[in-house]
Order: C-alpha cells, then structure tokens, then sequence
C-alpha cells in the first residue's frame, strides 16, 4: 500500500538549527532507503512562493501565498511503500521535522485501470 507523508512545520523555527535538522534528514532518507519503502518525496519551497487557484463562477481567481493562514505549513512531503498503516506510521514518527511540527499520514487512493 502506498501511504503520503505530509510534513507540517512552521517555517520560523528559530530553535532548530538547520545543519543538524538536514543531517538527521540524510540519515532519515538513508533508513528509508535501506527498508526500500522510499518511492518519492521532495521539499517545498517557501510559503511565500506559493499561488493558491480557485475556480468560482467560472473563472480561476489566484491568491498569493497557501490557501490556509495557519502556524504550520506543508513543507514537503514522502511517499513510501508499506505493508500497512501501521508500518507508514512507524515511519512517520522518524520523520526529523515529528519533533517540532506535524506528520500528516494518508493512504493514497488507487484507482482501478
């Protein structure tokens, strides 16, 4: 089953120093690749280079920035391979930017071909 990890954190955190947070994401992605569950993920870029698309009426009206106002944001995400919710929660837990913010786990939807 395949289940998306969202990664929620807000982007002034002034106590976490960057170079050990990246560390224990290299030494996160290792484990992932290791266990052979890792199938994607990537990092966002900052709130303020997002444009959220709406269509009312008809007609796409675009706003700068993400759609919700909240403390945390999507900064990125992982999609991995696992045997169940269980183990994609295991994982989720291991997720350096847990510590701080919040891991968001969904079972992604498989449509029939």
């Amino acid at each position: 089953m395949q289940f998306l990890a969202l990664i929620y954190a807000g982007e002034d955190q002034d106590d976490v120093d960057i170079e050990t947070l990246m560390a224990q994401y290299q030494e996160f992605d290792r484990q992932l690749g290791a266990a052979d569950i890792l199938l994607g993920g990537n990092a966002l870029e900052a709130i303020s280079t997002a444009t959220s698309v709406r269509v009312r009426n008809g007609k796409p009206e675009l706003t700068d920035g993400p759609f919700a106002e909240t403390k945390e944001q999507l900064g990125g995400y992982y999609l991995l391979e696992c045997k169940d919710l269980d183990e994609a929660l295991e994982w989720a837990a291991k997720i350096p930017s847990a510590r701080y913010g919040t891991i968001e786990v969904r079972p992604v939807m498989v449509f029939d071909q």
